[in-house]
């Protein structure tokens, strides 16, 4: 006698089957622009502290030298 087959649940794949195709494409596109979006704003602050970071230790180190001759 075959035994029946497990239920498995649903995914989120399966879940996205519902809809168009062409709106599955527009909402992945406009969340990847996001995503993307707010990695550059997450760099670009990067960048500014990584300067102000720079130019504040070059200015110490420039007065300690200073200082020490």
């Amino acid at each position: 006698m075959l035994s029946p087959l497990p239920k498995v649940p649903p995914t989120f794949f399966d879940a996205l089957a519902d809809y168009p195709p062409w709106f599955v494409v527009a909402c992945v596109t406009v969340v990847a622009a996001g995503l993307i979006w707010m990695l550059v704003k997450l760099l670009k602050w990067a960048l500014w502290i990584t300067l102000i970071a720079l130019l504040v230790g070059g200015a110490v180190l420039a007065a300690a030298l200073l200082l020490r001759s």
